[in-house]
């Protein structure tokens, strides 16, 4: 028999290839994400709860709101994919201008969220119209910034690398925009408002403070968006792939639309976290809720919510150890499956050891919510590179769409709970509300998450991109980008 031995130039496969990315370079890269997740968590963990107790409008419409919204912010983000695609390069990138040119408008459309408004018969519009702007200017941030990812290295495992310290920097920005908001906003929705011989009386409809300190949080929120996009700015340089042969063509956005649409891998990926994605939101916008109405833990809800995201802090690098030690497709099932039996048990035992026996549960599985997906999609945009070597720019297309669909759903499920509490009978800046919301909020923290979380993992089942199929992918790139580069190959012949 005969033996081929390949072996590649010592200097291009440990330095060109690879394209080793420095710790400093991965470091400003993951605080670049952070300033989205700030403004993410407080919006998703406070924005319900302001609209209808500091803002006082009623659920229906702040049910629209969320929705329309949401909506909103899904539409925009292929319309945003597709203004990518038809970008030039320029000194500092094709994706970096977005970034950091939407940026400035970002903070200020976010600033006026929080902002309670001298009328009242227009505030519905007021808050639909800036929450759209809002979602509009987080798209034309977030879908570079993701996209970003393909543009570090070409190194799987340099991507996985600059992902974890993403991820880890991403949770650790959800905690600080928790802590920011849920500490300074926190004396709010405290029982101190309300009137002793009146516990149903409205509590923040003459308190003036409650809108003082929203806007406080939004002013210091914003601070740290502009200090964190600047760092990135400064310490993160784009590449395109250098060992592109020379007769890529652009995908055309239509044509490049379809080809994604058909790739199997990313429809089940993108499918099974969807019902993942809403089950986590579901949990995030109605536990302030729960916690304020359902579980009599107003007083405690701030510090829960920190202890959800210091505990989703830690366990960012176990699970990136994990999924190396054991492949991603186990490491979400391993990771997700966890927290459906706490949420479970704080519906039925809601006391204040449970619930923060719960918090530090449920950070592990938001950790691997927020890791798996991010980490599983260049994987994903590999296999289409594999399958179509000879097109180019579809990066953005896959991360746009996936956000659009993840967001649509997320929008949905967020505008249905929010009606479901105006059916249920939700008494617009009350101290306490009538059983069936309270019920009603109880199933929108466990039941309902669970059936979501059931639904995605069996989705998960179908993936078919397994590790050794990952590490085939890696190899057949890489030996594309030596046959493109022309590189010298010695293969040695010996026989046995």
């Amino acid at each position: 028999g005969v033996s081929h031995v390949i072996e590649l130039p010592y200097a291009f496969r440990t330095t060109e290839l690879g394209q080793k990315l420095t710790l400093c370079s991965k470091l400003c890269f993951a605080i670049g994400g952070a300033p989205k997740e700030v403004a993410g968590s407080a919006t998703a963990f406070f924005f319900q709860i302001y609209l209808l107790d500091v803002a006082q409008i009623n659920a229906f419409q702040a049910s629209m709101v969320l929705f329309i919204g949401k909506a909103w912010g899904a539409v925009t983000d292929p319309v945003v994919g597709f203004f990518i695609t038809k970008s030039r390069w320029t000194k500092i990138g094709r994706l970096m201008p977005w970034m950091v040119g939407c940026s400035p408008f970002l903070v200020v459309s976010y600033f006026y969220l929080w902002f309670v408004p001298p009328f009242i018969s227009g505030r519905f519009l007021w808050y639909l119209g800036f929450y759209c702007l809002y979602q509009t200017l987080i798209t034309c941030f977030h879908v570079p910034y993701s996209a970003l990812t393909m543009f570090l290295s070409t190194d799987q495992k340099e991507r996985d690398s600059a992902t974890a310290y993403r991820m880890t920097m991403e949770v650790l920005g959800t905690l600080v925009g928790a802590a920011i908001q849920g500490q300074i906003v926190a004396s709010a929705h405290t029982l101190k408002h309300c009137p002793p011989h009146n516990a149903s009386a409205g509590y923040l409809g003459n308190n003036g403070s409650g809108k003082e300190v929203y806007m406080i949080a939004a002013g210091v929120i914003g601070g740290v968006f502009l200090v964190c996009t600047v760092v990135m700015f400064l310490g993160v340089k784009e590449r395109d792939d250098p060992y592109a042969p020379r007769t890529e063509k652009q995908i055309p956005f239509h044509q490049g639309f379809i080809l994604v649409m058909r790739h199997g891998p990313y429809l089940t990926l993108t499918a099974a976290f969807l019902f993942i994605t809403v089950a986590i939101q579901l949990v995030q916008s109605n536990f302030v809720l729960f916690c304020t109405y359902a579980a009599d833990l107003r007083d405690h809800f701030q510090n829960i919510v920190l202890t959800i995201l210091v505990s989703a802090v830690i366990s960012i690098p176990v699970w990136q150890w994990f999924l190396q030690r054991f492949g991603k497709k186990t490491a979400a099932f391993c990771g997700i499956t966890w927290i459906m039996p706490f949420t479970l048990m704080l519906v039925f035992i809601p006391n204040v050891v449970v619930a923060y026996v719960v918090a530090v549960s449920s950070g592990l599985s938001v950790a691997a919510s927020l890791l798996l997906p991010w980490s599983m999609l260049p994987d994903v945009v590999d296999d289409f590179r594999l399958a179509n070597p000879y097109c180019k720019g579809h990066e953005a297309i896959f991360y746009s769409f996936y956000v659009f669909f993840t967001k649509f759903a997320s929008g949905i499920s967020l505008g249905v709970s929010t009606l479901c509490l105006e059916f249920a009978g939700y008494d617009t800046g009350a101290c306490k509300q009538p059983a069936p919301v309270v019920y009603t909020l109880k199933l929108l923290i466990g039941a309902a998450p669970v059936a979501f979380i059931v639904t995605g993992l069996m989705i998960l089942l179908l993936y078919p991109i397994s590790e050794d199929v990952r590490l085939r992918n890696r190899l057949c790139l890489d030996e594309l980008r030596l046959r493109w580069k022309n590189s010298t190959i010695s293969v040695y012949y010996t026989d046995k």
